[in-house]
């Protein structure tokens, strides 16, 4: 929350100036609190500093809660070096942090005689908390993006309870999803036949092999496949072409597709160089069993070496060759789409990993199916629904299963019986009922049951396995030894990858990164490939500080990182070769970390350039946490390249709105931080000129700290730790209580950053702080009960 839009500068200001009147109100202010005042801010003493109704003057240190949100505001600030503002005496750090930890003081005192763990609201499973949860439980994949509307986003983050809105039409969604689920989960030998395509991305490059393909292979796709039922089933294939009847890509007689199912070829077709766009391929049908695999279709590599390309001779993908419409350029055919088409002739369902995991028994008489169906029933019902359950929600699925049993079989019950389980509100929901007889606004432990939830959804973004459901039903949770010996047996799992894959994917908005394509004729060795790459080099980076229990400040310092090959050529790092990613130390200090890391510059670019605003918008938001206000109304977009026929510099682009007197105040802050990042270009390559000129990377940062360099970017965060300690704190427990953080919160975000500070802020220890907290394993009973809560009751 901002003071004013048009101009942060005249806001620190006006909040700075506004910390005298805080001398006038407050009781038991101290000599040295109003000698630092006094000094930083002397003639600032004004009773009509005021905006929007907003007065420093109603700040009372007396009762510091009543103005927590106005000091937070003030502390961030200080914390970051944006207060005091520019042209302004400066005090030293000691000094500042000093001033700024009695305002910590006079705020977190409060708050521990007015604790607020916060109320989350109803919490639904998101898209992939919903997949996961479905996995574990059943042994399925699911591909949830074609099942389930895509979630909104709160703060950053799609588990934020406030977004996670339920209407009636995304429950007939889960409903409907729950009915393929069960069916893809226990086979279906009903299935009719359908087609199911998977298109590849024309900003795929098809040139070398392809991860999952079969060895001696270029190009093509592979996808993991659920085969409803044993049957015969026709793969089909089809081919871009670059006109009516033009087959893409330099086709010679000879060239063959492969189909291959779990690595082994089923089918080898030949390309017929004159077949049109209407055309397809097609495998004759092909017996295959039920159950997920892995399918591909890959082109013969023919010959290895660069393909002959006068313009692009290292990598190209569709996008690059069919735009660039160059005579004499070539490429090589590329994959449309594979289709599956069936099942035709059915002949049952044969075992699957799903199946086993579900059929516990498989009843030999009818006078066997009620018992098996229950003892899978009483398997199922209590990991879904996260706790034990009663007799009746045993009997409710029994009941379900039998109206299915009764219209085809026992597989038919189990079918039904499963999608009622994953369709239930206790398993779509996560339930946190307010304890009976609770004084309205009262503050209470949530169970050890709730507990699991939280810890399993925060660290697995899934639900909680057997050994943590047992802990907490045995009311175990709570005890700090076991709740952190959990923790770390959960954080030794693969599961807790998600960490990296969805908080550190969303906290450094990695999600931007698929609706950036840089210019093809710019830069045309851009493409989905290199895409993949720098998404895992920034997320292996974050998964080694979290399983090596390392600083998070190593997020910033690194001086290694992940590549494979096709990264590693992109910044010219030597003797990298294959797909699989590997650890090497760097030498360059300007590659150190995230800022030297290609998602977070290609993310932060433009097509055709480089953003320095949006580059020191994103330090200041996401590593800071004081994100600028939204740009005023009507500002024009930059003119871009020329002007008035003469070639400018971005750095000159941008005085433009330097100049504007609603937006300076801003372009002051965020300019000087994205041109330290100028030196690379907007994928991410070093460079030292631009358009003909050379490249500027000086400046000065809004705490007077002279830029010049990545590097020297870097180093001027670290002088501030706590802003970006702070910020890193707030962002990873959002994300683990999954709502929106108020003031109320920031003092448990501190208390967190302590003691996290004796063991050096690593990891763990944040964590641990995290799910120690109160706003973690307490919750605020509401002011009244409504007729949800007394349901839920």
């Amino acid at each position: 929350m901002h003071l004013v839009r048009a101009s942060q500068g005249n806001e620190m200001k006006r909040i700075w100036l506004g910390v005298s009147s805080v001398v006038l109100a407050g009781s038991g202010w101290g000599q040295q609190q109003k000698a630092f005042v006094d000094r930083y801010c002397a003639g600032c003493h004004n009773d009509k500093l005021k905006s929007g109704g907003f007065s420093w003057n109603r700040v009372d240190l007396a009762n510091p809660g009543r103005s927590a949100d106005q000091l937070e505001k003030v502390i961030r600030k200080l914390d970051s070096g944006m207060m005091p503002p520019a042209g302004m005496p400066r005090p030293d750090a000691a000094s500042n942090r000093a001033f700024v930890r009695s305002l910590e003081d006079a705020v977190d005192q409060d708050a521990a005689r007015h604790l607020n763990p916060g109320r989350p609201p109803l919490h639904r499973l998101n898209r992939t908390e919903y997949a996961n949860s479905v996995r574990d439980l059943l042994g399925v994949d699911i591909d949830v993006a074609s099942l389930l509307p895509p979630d909104d986003m709160s703060h950053g983050f799609d588990n934020m309870a406030d977004a996670l809105t339920v209407s009636p039409t995304l429950m007939e969604s889960y409903i409907r999803a729950a009915g393929k689920i069960s069916r893809e989960a226990l086979g279906d030998p009903s299935a009719s036949p359908a087609m199911v395509t998977y298109k590849v991305p024309r900003v795929l490059s098809q040139i070398k092999h392809i991860d999952g393909t079969p060895f001696g292979t270029r190009g093509g796709t592979v996808v993991t496949h659920d085969f409803p039922a044993d049957g015969d089933y026709v793969f089909r294939t089809t081919f871009y072409f670059s006109g009516p009847g033009v087959f893409f890509g330099q086709l010679e007689k000879g060239e063959r597709i492969e189909i291959a199912i779990d690595g082994e070829r089923v089918a080898l077709l030949d390309i017929n160089p004159h077949m049109q766009a209407t055309q397809d391929l097609r495998t004759p049908p092909i017996h295959v069993t039920a159950g997920p695999k892995r399918v591909s279709a890959a082109f013969l590599q023919r010959f290895d070496g660069p393909v002959d390309d006068t313009v692009m001779p290292v990598e190209q993908s569709l996008v690059d060759v069919s735009n660039a419409n160059v005579p004499g350029l070539t490429s090589l055919p590329h994959l449309h789409d594979l289709s599956v088409i069936g099942p035709e002739k059915v002949q049952g369902i044969s075992d699957t990993p799903s199946r086993r995991r579900i059929l516990q028994c498989r009843p030999a008489s009818a006078a066997e199916e009620i018992p098996c169906a229950k003892r899978i029933i009483t398997s199922l019902v209590p990991a879904a629904y996260r706790k034990p359950v009663s007799d009746a929600d045993v009997e409710e699925i029994l009941g379900i299963y039998q109206q299915g049993r009764n219209q085809g079989g026992f597989e038919s019950g189990m079918r039904l019986a499963v999608q009622a389980i994953i369709a239930n509100p206790q398993f779509v929901f996560r339930f946190e009922r307010t304890p009976a007889n609770l004084a309205a606004g009262s503050t209470y432990r949530i169970s050890d049951l709730e507990l699991a939830s939280r810890l399993s959804y925060f660290l697995w973004s899934s639900a909680p396995d057997a050994e943590l459901l047992a802990v907490a039903s045995q009311s175990r949770l709570h005890d700090a030894d076991v709740l952190e010996m959990q923790v770390r047996r959960m954080l030794a799992d693969p599961r807790s990858s998600s960490l990296a894959t969805n908080f550190a994917y969303q906290w450094l908005h990695l999600q931007d990164l698929k609706d950036v394509y840089p210019d093809d004729y710019q830069y045309p060795n851009f493409d989905d490939s290199l895409r993949q790459a720098m998404w895992s080099e920034t997320e292996l980076l974050f998964e080694n500080v979290m399983r090596q229990d390392r600083s998070v400040f190593e997020l910033l310092t690194a001086n290694y990182t992940f590549v494979n090959e096709r990264l590693a050529r992109h910044y010219g790092i030597p003797n990298i070769l294959g797909s699989r990613f590997r650890r090497v130390e760097l030498t360059d200090p300007n590659r150190f970390g995230l800022l030297g890391q290609g998602s977070i510059l290609t993310l932060t670019s433009l097509a055709n350039r480089t953003s320095p605003v949006r580059r020191g918008k994103w330090v200041m938001d996401v590593l800071l946490g004081t994100p600028p206000p939204p740009p005023p109304a009507n500002v024009p977009a930059l003119k871009e390249n020329q002007t008035q026929g003469v070639k400018v510099s971005v750095r000159e682009r941008l005085e433009e709105h330097r100049s504007n007197p609603a937006c300076a105040a801003c372009h002051k802050m965020m300019d000087p931080i994205g041109f330290a990042l100028e030196n690379f270009d907007p994928t991410g390559v070093w460079r030292t000129n631009d358009s003909g000129f050379k490249v500027d990377p000086s400046g000065v940062m809004f705490d007077g700290a002279k830029l010049s360099s990545p590097a020297m970017l870097r180093q001027a965060i670290l002088v501030h730790p706590d802003a970006f300690l702070r910020t890193f704190t707030a962002n990873l427990l959002a994300y683990g209580v999954g709502r929106v953080l108020e003031p109320y919160d920031m003092p448990a975000v501190r208390a967190i950053d302590r003691d996290a500070e004796r063991s050096d802020n690593r990891f763990v220890a944040l964590l641990m702080g995290v799910v120690r907290s109160a706003p973690f394993q307490m919750r605020k009973s509401p002011d009244a009960v409504s007729s949800t809560e007394a349901a839920a009751r």
